[in-house]
């Protein structure tokens, strides 16, 4: 049987331990960011979603619409459709769609790219009420872009 009175000593005690962990604690720099007022700074190693990489000479998307990104995603998130037009060498893309809802952001596509079209983007403030806010378009994006 316990007694009563060390019940209460050993309570106590666990209220001072407690306590001082609390303390410890309390003096302790702060490591929480207050978002949206602060924001960390990205690193350089920081993927976002996939973007088209614009041709400096022409304006327009270096995608040739080849589909090895297609098919090289495993989540198969990436939808690529191209045509030939007429005076054009290779083919261009007419739709460039990722469902952002399934990329794991692996890089496959960015790797196995024959034309290095395909980018890690630097957004990280990607944020959208509903689930179509994470289908992309990156041809619209990109004409969108620097208008």
């Amino acid at each position: 049987m316990k007694s009563p009175i060390g019940e209460v000593i050993r309570g106590f005690m666990s209220l001072v331990t407690g306590m001082g962990v609390t303390i410890r604690q309390f003096f302790k720099p702060n490591v929480t960011v207050q978002y949206p007022h602060a924001s960390l700074k990205m690193t350089g190693r920081y993927r976002g979603h996939i973007e088209l990489v614009r041709d400096p000479a022409t304006g327009l998307s270096l995608c040739i619409a080849c589909k090895s990104c297609e098919k090289a995603c495993p989540s198969d998130c990436i939808a690529v459709e191209g045509v030939k037009r007429d005076g054009e060498k290779r083919k261009s893309a007419t739709d460039f769609k990722v469902d952002f809802t399934k990329c794991s952001l692996c890089g496959s596509c960015v790797e196995v790219c024959p034309t290095d079209a395909l980018k890690f983007s630097r957004n990280y403030n990607l944020a959208g009420t509903s689930r179509e806010a994470y289908y992309l378009d990156l041809l619209k994006r990109l004409q969108t872009e620097n208008k």
